[in-house]
This record gives C-alpha cells, structure tokens and sequence, in this order.
C-alpha cells in the first residue's frame, strides 16, 4: 500500500485538527437583529414626497408612561450618513454615570436632495449650474414646522424643548432657520456652515428677534480660509447682537476637517448646552 505524500498527510492533519477545534466552539443558539431605533415613512403634501424619518428612543421611553423627553431633529439623518454616530453620542451622554444630556429622543431627517432642500434661492449663476435642483429651502422649512414638528408631537412623549443639529449645507439651513424662524428650536448646532452659498448673502438677512430663550454652538474644523472665516464671522454677528436671553458658543476644532468635525463639534456642544447637575 503506498503511503500518502508528506504535504497531503500535513493538509488531512490539519483539516482534522480544525474540525476538532470547530466542534468545540460554542453554537449559536439565536439570532436576532439589533436594532437602535426605527424608521418611519410619512407623506408629505407640503414637499408633495414620502420622507423617510429615522428615530431613536432613551431605553427609559415608554408610550404608556407620564414621562416626556426632548427632541433633537437631526440634518442628514439617514442611516449611511449621521444618524446612527449622533444617537450614539445621546444615548451615552445620557447614561447616569456620565450625566451630559438628558434622555433625548432623535429624528433623523433622511435625505432625498439636500442640495434641493438646503438652499434658497439665489441669483448667483455659478451656484445654480452647480446645483440646478437647488432653492426650495423655504418649502423644507415649511415641512419641519407645519408637518414634522406636529407629526414627532402627536405620535411620540415629546416635550417642548426642540434642537437642530446640521452640517456643511445643513449648517447653511441651520443657520437661515436661526434667523428666519428662530422659533423652531430652542437650541442649535451649526458646525461648517457653508454660508458662501448665494455670495454669502445669508450675512445681509437682518436676524428676526425671539422672545424664548436660545442656546447656539457653531464650530468648525481647518477647512481652508473661506469657511474657516465664514463661521467666525457667523458667531462675530450674531454675539454683536446678543441678548440676556441668549448663549453663545464658538469652538474651533483646528485637529479637524470638513469630513470629521461634526461627531467632535456635537460632543462639545452637549457638554456647553445641556446643563445637567451631576450626583
């Protein structure tokens, strides 16, 4: 009887071997998936489109239970872009042992065209060959107060403490709202804020006076000189102006850039805006 190579009697060993070590290895008994919040479709007749909204809620939420909880409302919420890295930092901020935010519930807005939604409308050729969908930032203005804000109030334990978190284009909405209509939130994050959309004609808007109080945080990372200058010059207006019934923050994250600064701004700007008393 001829005997086996040397190398295939290595290979059988080792396949042996392997087969040995599988068979030893705890089994799977179960499998489910896991699951950070759902996702909702509504009809919108204002934009005259299906949205997608994605929503995460505090371990604590109970629909049967007295309790309410704020709501952040975040731009581009959908779930390749921010929505699951900014419910992460609010779930662990609001864990008891770190105490940072209160237990808050997040709406992600998914995006179908945030160049469309993002911008109003401008003059300016250059900016409307380059986004020949844009303008109609009114109408998405429109949604989030007359059909989002009431559909998040009717169908979850909101109470009345409202925040916008948006970035780049996001933070260019963030920012009209802010001086369009304030009203909408009470707080608000604006990281990157592409204010040179129109030229910049954002800048010449005289902002509308509010009467609520209001907490803003604008941050942005070494983006180059235009941006980097943009939201300083944000901040600079809008502290020139500034009330008692207003904080404001400015943080410049110079170890940052356009693609991660706003996890970093969002995390400063929960431990500035959020005062929960520690234990």
């Amino acid at each position: 009887m001829r005997s086996l190579p040397f190398t295939l009697s290595i290979f059988l060993l080792f396949l042996i071997n392997e087969n040995i070590k599988a068979q030893d290895l705890p089994q799977i008994k179960s499998s489910e998936p896991f699951c950070i919040g759902k996702t909702l479709t509504i009809h919108s007749k204002i934009l005259n489109e299906d949205r997608i909204l994605n929503i995460y809620l505090p371990n604590s939420y109970n629909p049967d239970s007295v309790k309410t909880y704020p709501v952040i409302y975040l731009l581009d919420g959908s779930r390749d872009e921010d929505f699951i890295h900014i419910s992460g930092l609010v779930q662990f901020g609001s864990f008891s042992w770190i105490n940072m935010i209160p237990e808050t519930i997040v709406v992600g807005i998914a995006n179908i065209d945030r160049k469309r939604d993002y911008t109003f409308k401008t003059h300016v050729k250059e900016h409307i060959k380059q986004f020949p969908t844009s303008g109609k930032s009114a109408l998405f203005i429109d949604f989030i107060e007359s059909e989002l804000q009431a559909f998040i109030k009717s169908n979850f334990k909101v109470n009345g403490t409202k925040t916008l978190i948006g970035q780049s284009l996001g933070g260019l909405l963030a920012t009209e709202i802010l001086f369009k209509r304030p009203y909408l939130f009470n707080n608000y994050i604006i990281v990157s804020p592409s204010l040179w959309w129109g030229n910049e004609s954002l800048y010449k808007y005289k902002p509308k006076p509010y009467q609520d109080y209001k907490s803003v945080y604008i941050a942005v990372g070494k983006e180059g000189e235009i941006m980097e200058r943009e939201a300083k010059e944000l901040f600079q207006k809008l502290n020139a102006k500034k009330k008692d019934n207003t904080t404001l923050y400015f943080q410049f994250l110079e170890n940052q850039n356009h693609g991660d600064a706003l996890h970093l701004a969002v995390y400063h700007a929960f431990e500035k805006l959020f005062s929960v008393k520690k234990d």
